[in-house]
């Protein structure tokens, strides 16, 4: 007989201390039952029955079958927990065959009949031999095997009814232990190796069994059963179904406790990472498809984007420093967006302030919240341990900490945010492209619609009217687990619970986050890669350039931004900050870059023999007719180059929700007449033109008289 339980009286044996133990008396007392034991010097000692059966001191010595903890079979649970939903459905009808075999129901209880139940072969007045008998020949099986599931079921219940091929460990138990550790070795050895087929690593399997194994015969399993083990094997050791990156990926995760950080407070840990977007983009100088990448700062906490930049080609260490500047310094938001989306310009949430509508007037707010970061999570990325951005965090008080080589986990929340930013917005926009080169269209490029600029506001809209006010399924508070927050409700339940957040001190804190150049005050101004900048600030430095001062005294810092080189900023002895202005700056009504400067340059050297920075520029405005990109002129050339405009608007799509941003309407909504005829032909190019050019600048020399025919056709047309 076998069962869960064992008698316990007086004779039961016990292992007290690795000593063998008897109880030889019982004595119930007013503080609980008592036994009185003997070992095998006749010596006894008195014990409380508690202590008897709970202490790890005390090993019961039976001799009866049961379940115990030290088998080798596995409960009934963890059996039928393995099964798959056709195998569960085989067990409980070959349980059912049982249960009417035995009883004479399927159910197994009288009280509940099927129709036709009992049926005459298995009423109850018949011996179960003739019931095994009758059941082996409806069931197609030998006498033997129902008397086997007959007996598995009075021991075992369903559980006994598994086939053991299902019970087996993952459905490598009858594979030969040899076999599986060769193959392991083998699957091991591809992780860092192009993806093999299944073929080949089971003939490297053969063959590695083979010269391990020498002196004992290791069985080399059938082809089909190879398979399916291998098949098996892929899930513990993926080699054939995932991308290979996502096999390595798999193959260096800690066989430890993960760790992990765990922020308590908006602003004490801050995510910064790039990603190439998905999505090409026109680059409104040299009007060419290029890449766009876009860099974001997070607030881990409350999963806040903070700060976002979309860069041409490649991101640089001033762009980063621009980035985390907007979390101290976030944009202000246009007019057009909606009221919800706009913060207050000092980032606390409208919930925990007094309506400042009815003192001030109508809210105008910031696109984020305003966080002062502790501690920055970066990678290993050159403009991430750069000396200007590694400078300006050691200036604020920012602690730097770089994330593992190779982990993308340590920053899963930001990379998170990048495919969400794909799935919801990106892949709705003109010009996409797909995550990796199988997804690619046959010429995304055609597609090519919005501007870097554009880009840049589509995707910060986006971000402030659906991403901070959407729930996220990773915002979530242990007191309250079935509250679905959004990042902009976390932040402001962050900031109930920690009472406090960092606020920038001073006011010109944005010169810190700017490029530094040395030199000295001439008396024609300050000269900076050609570009003179002047101003009535520097009337009290100009002697300085020629007086015996020491060079490292005569030479000033001066703050200049590559995005806006129509002005640099000084910090006089006083440690009040001026702004000088270039000399060419007046004939410009619009910020212009390093780049656009230096494309400028090229084109007038094309034209002319001794050109200066003002022809340059007005050769520029000329072909740019002073659009920048937002003139129309200049949307109906971005249109011939890069065709028709993909409709938007299909009703009843998702992509109604992104057509709905202002800044993808306002640009989408050109005039008619303004949109060119249909092109029946179109110059033939390569279809990855401009997809990974370094700056824009190398190829200039072939593309000019392109883009000059193009720019000629418009001037020709007004």
């Amino acid at each position: 007989m076998s069962g869960a339980a064992t008698k316990l009286g007086v004779g039961t044996h016990f292992r007290l201390d690795g000593e063998t133990v008897e109880v030889v008396e019982f004595a119930s007392l007013a503080t609980g039952m008592e036994v009185v034991l003997k070992d095998g010097r006749n010596r006894l000692a008195r014990m409380s029955l508690r202590e008897l059966l709970t202490s790890d001191r005390v090993e019961l010595i039976h001799d009866r079958s049961g379940p115990s903890a030290a088998d080798d079979e596995d409960v009934a649970a963890v059996v039928l927990s393995r099964l798959t939903k056709d195998e569960q459905k085989d067990v409980l009808k070959r349980t059912a065959h049982v249960r009417e075999m035995l009883t004479g129901y399927r159910s197994g209880s009288e009280d509940l009949p099927q129709p036709n139940e009992p049926r005459p072969q298995y009423a109850a007045g018949l011996p179960l031999k003739a019931r095994y008998e009758a059941k082996a020949v409806e069931m197609g099986v030998t006498e033997r095997t129902v008397r086997r599931w007959a007996r598995a079921f009075r021991e075992f219940g369903e559980a006994g009814l598994v086939p053991k091929t299902a019970q087996s460990d993952g459905g490598l138990g009858n594979a030969d232990p040899r076999w599986v550790e060769a193959a392991v070795e083998v699957l091991k050895e591809y992780e860092r190796e192009s993806r093999p087929s299944v073929k080949v690593v089971l003939e490297e399997v053969e063959a590695r069994v083979k010269s391990t194994f020498k002196l004992v015969k290791v069985p080399v399993p059938p082809r089909t059963t190879a398979y399916r083990w291998m098949q098996e094997l892929e899930r513990r050791h993926p080699t054939f179904r995932l991308s290979t990156q996502r096999n390595r990926d798999i193959a260096d995760r800690p066989r430890k406790v993960y760790g992990k950080l765990r922020p308590t407070r908006p602003g004490e840990y801050v995510l910064m990472d790039t990603t190439r977007l998905d999505v090409f983009a026109l680059d409104p100088v040299t009007l060419r498809w290029m890449q766009a990448e876009l860099t974001v700062a997070m607030d881990w906490y409350t999963r806040c984007i903070i700060g976002l930049r979309v860069t041409p080609v490649s991101t640089k260490a001033i762009d980063a420093a621009a980035v985390l500047y907007q979390a101290y310094r976030p944009q202000l938001v246009p007019e057009s967006w909606p009221r919800e989306a706009a913060w207050p310009e000092h980032g606390i949430p409208r919930g925990v302030l007094v309506e400042a509508e009815a003192v001030h007037g109508p809210v105008t707010g910031v696109w984020g919240p305003k966080v002062a970061p502790e501690t920055l999570i970066v990678d290993h990325g050159k403009i991430y341990v750069s000396a200007h951005l590694t400078s300006v965090c050691r200036r604020m008080g920012i602690s730097v900490q770089p994330a593992r080589l190779r982990t993308g986990r340590d920053k899963g929340p930001v990379e998170r945010f990048f495919r969400t930013l794909r799935e919801d917005l990106l892949q709705r926009l003109p010009g996409y492209k797909g995550p990796d080169i199988h997804s690619r269209g046959l010429n995304p490029e055609k597609d090519a619609f919005f501007f870097h600029h554009e880009l840049e506001a589509i995707i910060r809209e986006w971000t402030a009217v659906t991403y901070h006010r959407r729930p996220h399924e990773g915002l979530l508070d242990p007191h309250l687990p079935k509250v679905e927050l959004s990042p902009a409700a976390m932040f402001e339940h962050g900031l109930a619970r920690a009472g406090y957040i960092e606020v920038p001190r001073d006011p010109h804190l944005a010169y810190e986050f700017l490029d530094v150049t040395m030199r000295t005050v001439q008396h024609y101004g300050v000269e900076i890669n050609g570009r003179r900048y002047n101003g009535g600030c520097l009337d009290g430095l100009r002697d300085m350039a020629g007086s015996d001062i020491d060079l490292d005294k005569r030479r000033l810092p001066f703050f200049a931004d590559p995005d806006d080189v129509t002005r640099i900023h000084f910090r006089d002895h006083e440690r009040v900050w001026h702004t000088l202005q270039w000399e060419h700056a007046p004939s410009l009504n619009m910020p212009l870059s390093e780049e656009a400067l230096q494309f400028a340059r090229r084109l007038a050297a094309k034209e002319h023999t001794y050109p200066d920075d003002r022809l340059a520029i007005a050769l520029l405005l000329k072909r740019w007719n002073l659009g920048l990109g937002t003139s129309l002129v200049e949307r109906r050339m971005a249109l011939r180059l890069s065709r028709e405009q993909t409709a938007l608007d299909l009703p009843g799509t998702p992509a109604d929700d992104v057509r709905s941003l202002p800044s993808v309407a306002r640009v989408l909504s050109l005039p008619e007449q303004l949109a060119p005829p249909p092109i029946e032909t179109v110059q033939d190019r390569e279809p990855e033109a401009g997809d990974d050019d370094a700056d824009g600048l190398e190829e200039l020399e072939e593309e000019l008289d392109f883009y000059a025919t193009a720019l000629k056709d418009i001037d020709d047309d007004e």
